[in-house]
């Protein structure tokens, strides 16, 4: 089971940009490089829903919420995501989590413990 660590959450104000980052632990290079990584959020009371995702060969894929405004990229020599996410909208407060999808056994998901990210004047 591989462990996952994020970081970057807090709080902004509307139009603002937060970067949020995710790093695997436990893990060597070979194990990060067979997993689509990916941005799942969370609002209270709602389902949890993708934001992006990455795959060990770069192809990104987004919500239509947050295309153009957000972009995710991945360093695997550094087992490490980010999410960066410009013209921050309220209704983009929520729990963000980090996820690790294994290519090999798509029904392996690993999550992050999570970050609060809250937009808001």
């Amino acid at each position: 089971q591989v462990q996952l660590v994020e970081s970057g959450g807090g709080l902004v104000q509307p139009g603002g940009s937060l970067r949020l980052s995710c790093v695997m632990s436990r893990a060597i290079l070979s194990v990060f490089n067979g997993y689509t990584m990916g941005w799942y959020r969370q609002a209270p009371g709602q389902e949890r829903e993708l934001v992006a995702t990455i795959t060990s060969a770069r192809n990104p894929n987004y919500a239509d919420s947050v295309k153009g405004r957000f972009t995710i990229s991945r360093d695997n020599s550094r087992k490490t995501i980010w999410l960066q996410m410009n013209a921050l909208k309220p209704e983009d407060t929520a729990t963000y989590y980090c996820n690790a999808q294994s290519d090999r056994n798509p029904s392996n998901m690993n999550w992050g413990q999570g970050t609060q990210v809250t937009v808001s004047s």
